[in-house]
């Protein structure tokens, strides 16, 4: 798997990431090669995860961090919208009723809940989803 990032001048890099080699010890490589780089790296599969777990909690830190909260009206909510509040809200479904619309709601612990809004009531929301996120 070719995943390409940009180094700090802009330039293109391409992390390569695969399972190490049947027969030997189990890991994961991970290869970075681009402008003036070539690197080689092997860790445990318990390592890989919590490295992955490390960039998606940055990712989700910097999108956060970067979005201006933006209200619109229940009936405009789409799957991923963030609600805004001291609590991780996040919409996982909306089925519009007549003047109403049903939201399904799935917080950070996991738990899902629904809600009926007046499809006009506004709705503050921390993250707007982006097309093609």
């Amino acid at each position: 798997m070719g995943i390409e990032v940009q180094d700090t001048d802009g330039r293109e890099v391409v992390f390569g990431i695969a399972p190490g080699p049947a027969g030997g010890p189990v890991q994961v490589g991970i290869q970075v090669e681009g402008h003036a780089v070539r690197a080689s790296w092997t860790c445990s599969p318990a390592a890989a995860r919590e490295l992955a777990a490390a960039l998606a909690a940055a990712a989700a830190e910097a999108e956060n961090a970067r979005s201006e909260p933006v209200t619109v009206k229940a009936g405009e909510l789409l799957r991923g919208d963030v609600r805004d509040g001291d609590r991780n809200m996040t919409v996982e479904a909306v089925k519009p009723d007549g003047a109403n619309v049903l939201v399904t709601w799935t917080s950070g612990a996991g738990r899902s809940w629904s809600q009926v809004y007046a499809a006009g009531t506004d709705i503050r929301l921390r993250r707007r989803l982006r097309p093609g996120s």
